[in-house]
């Protein structure tokens, strides 16, 4: 019996050019990441923004067989369906997470004959998306502490940080941590910790926005802590919603890549469903629906979470 890996290594993959075109993009609407993967441009987005809207389908949450067929597995194989049967078919999915590939959770990309590809890639680095939100939200800690440091005008307390640091690697030991140890240059002690990339603010809030002047207002509206009256520090407040958001240029656009039938496929951002909405970008379904008959999309965990999530926030904020 063939592997996941197996399958995918006999897939002759074509160049990402070729998928393209077969939603009506040419190359220079996309932003290559080598000869399999690339992001729609900006101006590109801005060109189909009239285009009327495909059907939407939502495939929720079901308890994956032994097997492992789950939600994306079903969604990636629907789509690859619609395609068979002379529809214009894209499919929508997360970005796995590094840190649960290494678990035992495994990879996101589908499995069996209904794969995103290249896995490899997809599974990990891909387009460097979220190392851009792990660099976004630990420059907002450290300029949070920058700030506190040196003048604290707000009246900020160091007691009430509400904005934790962020790595995409499942680290126990990093989940409560001491920093600003070794004296008064090295800042000063307190508690703080890790959570995973997905898991940030930040992450979330990319997939919500529409384009990048949304993206920086929700930047500005983030909740980063509490003055020593008990008043809440807004991003805004402090001024850093700019260079934030500079971090996130890039990954706020849609990732095009292909399935194992070679067919188009969105993968782009990859908020968790239990603390999140648990869904791709708004930004990626918007494109998708305006290149394609019918988009496939999946909502995390179950029906009464992810799909629930899907409809009173993803449907309202993306105007589905």
């Amino acid at each position: 019996m063939l592997t996941d890996l197996d399958i995918a290594r006999q897939v002759q993959l074509k160049n990402v050019d070729e998928i393209a075109a077969k939603i009506g993009l040419g190359a220079n609407d996309i932003d290559h990441y080598g000869e399999y993967k690339g992001k729609i441009r900006y101006t590109t987005l801005s060109k189909i923004q009239n285009n009327p809207y495909g059907k939407l389908i939502l495939v929720s949450a079901i308890t994956p067989t032994p097997a492992g067929e789950g939600k994306t597995t079903v969604a990636i194989g629907l789509s690859q369906a619609l395609n068979q049967l002379g529809k214009n078919s894209i499919v929508a999915i997360r970005e796995p997470s590094l840190g649960p590939v290494f678990g035992i959770k495994g990879g996101a990309a589908g499995g069996g004959w209904s794969q995103v590809l290249p896995m490899e890639d997809i599974n990990l680095h891909f387009t460097g998306d979220f190392h851009a939100v792990t660099s976004a939200n630990n420059t907002l800690a450290a300029l949070l502490d920058n700030y506190i440091y040196y003048d604290n005008e707000l009246r900020i307390d160091p007691r009430r940080l509400t904005w934790k640091r962020v790595l995409d690697v499942n680290d126990r030991m990093l989940r409560k941590i001491v920093i600003g140890l070794g004296g008064s240059k090295q800042g000063f002690p307190r508690e703080d910790g890790f959570d995973i990339t997905p898991a940030s603010e930040i992450m979330a809030i990319l997939c919500l926005s529409n384009n990048m002047d949304e993206l920086k207002e929700r930047i500005g509206n983030i909740i980063v802590g509490f003055t020593y009256k008990g008043d809440p520090v807004h991003v805004h407040q402090l001024g850093f919603e700019g260079a934030i958001a500079a971090l996130l240029k890039d990954a706020l656009k849609p990732n095009i890549v292909q399935t194992t039938e070679n067919t188009p496929a969105f993968v782009h951002g990859g908020p968790f469903a239990n603390i999140a909405q648990g869904a791709n970008s708004i930004l990626a379904t918007k494109t998708a629906l305006r290149l394609s008959d019918y988009v496939v999309t999946e909502a995390g965990f179950g029906f009464d979470l992810g799909a629930e999530k899907f409809f009173d926030l993803v449907c309202k904020y993306g105007n589905f």
